[in-house]
C-alpha cells in the first residue's frame, strides 16, 4: 500500500478535489478568511487561489503527508502571502492558545481519524472571536442514500486515503466545541452517496 498512498493516491486527491463543482464550492468559502490563517489538510494547496490576499496576514497550512506537500509545490509558489507549512495531522497542532483569526477545512474532516480531537485542537488555536470556516462532504438526509454510503464506507476508506462518506459534519463540527452561525447544504452534482456537501461558519462555543 506505501506505494499507492506516496504515488497514486496523492494524484487521485489532487484530481478528485479539482473538480470544477468542488473549486466552485472553494470559492464561495475560501475569501472569507482573515488575518492569520490555518488551513487543517491543506493537501495539494488547491485553495490558494481563492484567498483574498488583503485579508490574509499568513496561512499556516496543515499537512502530514508529505506526498501532498510535495503535490502541493506548484500551488505554493503562486501565493501572493506566506504560508507556513506544518508537517503534523490535525490532532496534533503546533500552535500557541489563542493565535489564529480563521481555521479552514475543506474537504478535509471526512479524513481525520480523531475527527473530535481534531477539533478541539482547532478550538484551542482559534481566537475567541475568530472563525471556522467548512465545506465538506458528508452524511446524506435521505434513508437509501445513506444506507448506500455505509455499505460503501469500509472499501471507500482503504481506496480514498481514510475519507469517510458518512460523517454528519454538523453534528462533529458542534461536539468538537463550536457553535454554528450558518450552514448551507445539499447535493452537488455527481453519486449521490459521495455527493452531498454542507458549508458554514462556526465560531467558539
Amino acid at each position: 500500500m506505501s506505494f499507492y498512498n506516496d504515488h497514486c493516491l496523492p494524484h487521485l486527491i489532487h484530481c478528485a478535489c479539482g473538480q470544477k463543482i468542488i473549486q466552485q464550492q472553494r470559492a464561495k468559502v475560501v475569501p472569507i478568511a482573515t488575518g492569520r490563517v490555518l488551513e487543517v489538510g491543506m493537501g495539494s494547496a488547491q485553495n490558494i487561489p481563492f484567498y483574498d490576499p488583503d485579508k490574509i496576514e499568513f496561512v499556516w497550512g496543515l499537512e502530514p503527508s508529505s506526498a501532498m506537500r510535495k503535490k502541493a509545490r506548484k500551488n505554493l509558489a503562486t501565493a501572493p502571502f506566506e504560508v507556513r507549512l506544518l508537517d503534523l495531522p490535525g490532532e496534533e497542532i503546533p500552535l500557541d492558545d489563542n493565535s489564529v483569526d480563521t481555521v479552514l477545512l475543506t474537504y478535509t474532516l471526512c479524513t481525520i481519524p480523531d475527527w473530535r480531537v481534531a477539533l478541539q485542537q482547532m478550538r484551542r488555536v482559534l481566537k475567541p472571536g475568530g472563525k471556522l470556516l467548512f465545506c465538506e462532504h458528508g452524511k446524506a438526509p435521505d434513508v437509501m442514500v445513506r444506507k448506500w454510503q455505509d455499505r460503501i464506507n469500509p472499501l471507500w476508506k482503504k481506496i480514498a486515503g481514510g475519507c469517510n462518506l458518512n460523517r454528519p459534519i454538523p453534528d462533529c463540527i458542534e461536539a468538537g466545541g463550536f457553535s454554528l452561525q450558518s450552514l448551507d447544504s445539499g447535493y452537488l452534482p455527481g453519486p449521490k452517496f459521495a455527493a452531498f456537501n454542507y458549508r458554514g461558519i462556526a465560531r467558539p462555543g
